[in-house]
């Protein structure tokens, strides 16, 4: 059974940057697409950003230009780095498997203050 586990969640000013990480036990990732979601109070959970297994991404506009996926097959990670936060970035921040999903982890808090 696969198990994702992402860090790196943290309370930040509006304007400043995170890096998220997320490992993946129990099971190899480089062969299957990943994505970041993002689950505000109150909201659905959102596609945030994915990345193929050959490296191609795609992005929600809501963060076009300020985030950037990227993945360490070596490492079987995947992170996510985010620039120019704004309060409306905060959410628990969760990793899976693009297609097939397998069961959430705990997810990671992210918290921007304005």
């Amino acid at each position: 059974q696969v198990q994702l586990v992402e860090s790196g969640g943290d309370l930040v000013q509006a304007g400043g940057s995170l890096r998220l990480s997320c490992a993946a036990s129990g099971g190899i990732m480089r062969n299957r697409d990943m994505a970041w979601y993002r689950q505000a109070p109150e909201k659905q959970r959102e596609l945030v950003a994915s990345v193929t297994s050959g490296g191609s991404t795609i992005y929600a506009d809501s963060v076009k230009g300020r985030f950037t996926i990227s993945r360490d097959n070596a490492k079987n990670t995947v992170h996510l780095q985010m620039n120019s936060l704004k309060p409306e970035d905060t959410a628990v921040y969760y990793c899976n498997f693009r297609w097939y999903p397998v069961p959430w982890g705990q997810g990671t808090q992210v918290t921007v203050s304005s």
